[in-house]
């Protein structure tokens, strides 16, 4: 081959890789979401299922909904997939997203020891957090704004003892799995979410005590980040997550995802 010529197939050939290189990286999607989504072991079950669908990687930063909000704010993220009804609809008002669509659903938990020495054990979550407040028992709270950590400061604002959860209350400013872990080593009280329960190994002597309140109702919904906020974000692979996962693959999907036999989410995007 002529020297021109072999010169000119490297070019074709460097350009035929990088053009494969740019396919490949617009294939693909940042999604800001939640600890909880991340350390069920949701996103682990689900996003495989996406990719064979769509051909679209799927990379998660898990964090607290209110970290994963302000990340999704400044244009970090092309989609927010978070549990916190009332910030979700300030983040659309605010013109971050055009709209906002439910995806599943399932509850928070209150647990704690097993012999449960302050007597919570029952399905009223704010009395039981009155009792921990007034034994002044070892409560670990997420202290991160995220989904957990706002229901867990709406069931403090029920109680009359708000001002005052007792000597033992104590913020770890951490994730719901190390908080369980925090909890699992100091006999403590946790508000946790129960898919991240039931995927949590290290449980010592904790069990579930509160359970059955309709106020410890979970709800998690979806957002495309607005490109008209950041330019830079992937509207149509972001969409199609989207449409997956409020669609009827993605919640066959998540209602088959289960531990144990017991299913961790309920999908309820078509409700």
């Amino acid at each position: 081959m002529k020297p021109f010529r072999r010169l000119a197939l490297t070019a074709v050939l460097g350009a035929a890789s990088l053009l494969a290189t740019a396919g490949a990286f617009a294939q693909s999607i940042v999604v800001a979401s939640t600890t909880s989504t991340e350390q069920s072991g949701l996103f682990s079950y689900l996003l495989p299922e996406f990719k064979k669908a769509t051909g679209i990687d799927v990379k998660v930063v898990a964090l607290g909904t209110g970290q994963a909000i302000d990340m999704a704010r400044r244009g970090d993220a092309d989609v927010l997939f978070v549990h916190d009804k009332v910030a979700e609809e300030k983040f659309v008002a605010d013109g971050f997203a055009a709209r906002r669509q439910e995806v599943m659903y399932n509850d928070f938990v209150l647990i704690g020891p097993k012999a449960d020495p302050v007597k919570t054990k029952g399905n009223d979550i704010v009395a039981a957090m009155k009792k921990v407040a007034a034994a002044n028992a070892e409560f670990i709270s997420r202290g991160d704004k995220s989904g957990t950590h706002a229901a867990e400061l709406r069931f403090w604002k029920m109680t009359d003892t708000d001002a005052n959860k007792g000597t033992g209350y104590k913020e770890c400013g951490c994730g719901m799995g190390p908080a369980l872990n925090i909890a699992a080593s100091s006999g403590g009280y946790v508000l946790a979410d129960r898919g991240t329960w039931l995927n949590f190994k290290n449980r010592a002597d904790l069990a579930v005590l509160v359970e059955g309140d309709k106020r410890l109702f979970n709800q998690y919904g979806v957002m495309l980040v607005s490109a008209a906020k950041h330019p830079q974000v992937k509207t149509a692979e972001g969409q199609k997550f989207v449409d997956w996962v409020t669609g009827p693959a993605g919640q066959a999907a998540i209602a088959s995802y289960k531990i144990g036999g017991e299913q961790l989410f309920f999908p309820n995007a078509a409700k």
